[in-house]
Formats: structure tokens, C-alpha cells, sequence
């Protein structure tokens, strides 16, 4: 027993060294490699941080499957989850943007725009065409904030005002998916000039007694919301969507009030006045058809 407890210390890693093991590492077999996990497969929601599988996501709309959370998507993804199957004929593609003031920041206007078509595949921030929802005629528009963040420039109002113009002479309910930073600030002034251009159309619209759909998604801010977003005959939101002018940080350093909780989420909005209906983003297309029904379109 003296002998074998003195072998066992003078060979202690050996000794507690399972069999099994022991045979492995002495056979030279290296264990295989852990397999990868392919990279995209998960990914943590913003909302409540759980780690969720993405096909279920895509699944779900793009919202997440433990808390709702309303994801952002592009135009061409929301209109595929909007409209019926091959139902959305575009038109106005050929509008493209320019440079007239030669903008230049941290890189020039002009590389900024090609980098973000390169990105997207998109000429610019918006989507129009006409279309069915629930098998009623639409026409609708689409910002895209995938491309510099839905941000309104001349092409934005130009394509949404052929947009409001094409609605009114064919008497079509228009219905717009706002998703915007606001107006482009590379365009100066004459982004801003699209926020009393397409109020102007949808003025000609109400005239003729057209019906405008505004529907609000994360985030609404700037001069979409200070001009088409907020003229809508019914307004619609999604679920805690940001809808605003200024931003809530800016807001608080500006005037140095403590601002209410939820303020300019869609919920807030919403009791205040400001939008007639918060909608899921699974019920969207049966409340654009049900209002549409409604208001005899």
C-alpha cells in the first residue's frame, strides 16, 4: 500500500488522469474541432435583448417573437409583407438625385449618394407604384430607410408628389409608409421646399376627396412629420414608433425640462391626439383595407 500511494503521488496528473483520457493523449488523438455556428443565424433584439433565431423574425414580419418589437425594414421588404403577391406595378423609377450644391462634409455629396445605391440598390429614399391590398387599389409610397435614413430630398418629394397626383386623377386611396430621419440636409434649402411641395399636393387631393392613409413607423422625425407625414385623413402607427420633430436628447438639451416618460413614442402620440390608431404590423394590411371599406374607396 506505502509503495503504491508513493507511485500515485510521483505519477499524481497520470493517476487522476481518467483511462479513457489517458488512452487518448497517449495515442496522440487530438479531440475534434468544435463546429462553427454559421454567422446571421441569431441575433439580440434591441427591444428586450433576447437573443432570437432570425428566420422566426422574418417569420414574424420582422418583429421580434418574445417582446413584438417592430423591426426597421426596407421599402421593397415592406411592400412585399404590405401588398398583395405581385400586385405592385413601380413607376417614377427614372428619378434620380443630383448634387446642386456641391455638398461637401465628411466625404462629398455625390460619393455619399453612390455609396448608398451601391448599398441598397436604390436610386434614392423612396418607393411609389400602384397596387392591391386585400385586393383594393392603392397608390403607394414607401421611404426607405435603409438609404440615408428615409431622409427627404428632391427626389423623395418629387416621386411622393407623382405619387398624391396620380392618386387624385385616378381616385385612389394613398397610402404613405413614413420611416425618415427627416429633410436632407446636403440638399439645403431645397429639401426643405419638399415639405411645401407635397403638402400642396395633398392639399389638391383633399380638394378632391381623396383619401390619404399616413402610416408612422421608427423613426418619424424632422420635416416629414412637420409636413405629409402628420396630414393624413387617419393616421396610423406602429407600436412604439418614434415620432417627432426634434429628438428627445435634443429637445433636453434645448430647453433643459425633464421630458414625460414614453414621450414621442406612438402610445404617447396617441393619447395626446396625434395619431388615431396604433396597428401591429401583422394587422396592417386588414386595417388599410377595413378603412378603406369604410371610407367607401
Amino acid at each position: 500500500m506505502e509503495n503504491s500511494s508513493e507511485q500515485n503521488r510521483g505519477n499524481g496528473k497520470e493517476a487522476a488522469r481518467p483511462p479513457a483520457l489517458r488512452n487518448i493523449a497517449w495515442e496522440g488523438f487530438a479531440p475534434s474541432k468544435k463546429a462553427d455556428v454559421p454567422e446571421g443565424l441569431w441575433m439580440r433584439c434591441p427591444g428586450c435583448e433576447s437573443m432570437v433565431y432570425r428566420k422566426i423574425v422574418e417569420e414574424q414580419l420582422n418583429c421580434c417573437p418574445e417582446c413584438g418589437q417592430h423591426y426597421r425594414v426596407s421599402a421593397r421588404r415592406r411592400i412585399e409583407i404590405t401588398c398583395d403577391p405581385d400586385s405592385f406595378e413601380e413607376f417614377a423609377q427614372e428619378v434620380a438625385p443630383t448634387d446642386p450644391l456641391q455638398f461637401t462634409d465628411r466625404k462629398g455629396y455625390a460619393e455619399r449618394l453612390t455609396a448608398e445605391q451601391k448599398k441598397t440598390g436604390q436610386l434614392d429614399a423612396i418607393v411609389v407604384g400602384k397596387s392591391f391590398i386585400k385586393g383594393r387599389a392603392v397608390i403607394l409610397a414607401v421611404l426607405d430607410p435603409t438609404f440615408m435614413m428615409g431622409s427627404m430630398g428632391s427626389v423623395v418629394g418629387e416621386k411622393l408628389t407623382r405619387a398624391i397626383e396620380r392618386a387624385t386623377e385616378e381616385d385612389l386611396p394613398l397610402v404613405v409608409f413614413s420611416t425618415s430621419g427627416g429633410a436632407r440636409m446636403q440638399e439645403g434649402a431645397i429639401s426643405l421646399a419638399q415639405m411645401a411641395k407635397t403638402s400642396a399636393a395633398l392639399a389638391r387631393l383633399d380638394d378632391a376627396g381623396g383619401l390619404f392613409i399616413s402610416v408612422l413607423c421608427d423613426p418619424t422625425t424632422g420635416g416629414v412629420t412637420a409636413s405629409f407625414a402628420m396630414l393624413g385623413d387617419l393616421i396610423l402607427a406602429e407600436p412604439k414608433a418614434l415620432v417627432g420633430f426634434a429628438g428627445p436628447r435634443t429637445i433636453f438639451q434645448t430647453i433643459r425640462v425633464e421630458l414625460p416618460e414614453g414621450f414621442q413614442r406612438a402610445e404617447f402620440l396617441q393619447e395626446k391626439g396625434f395619431v388615431d390608431f396604433i396597428v401591429d404590423r401583422k394587422d396592417m394590411r386588414s386595417e388599410i383595407a377595413r378603412i378603406i371599406d369604410y371610407a367607401g374607396k
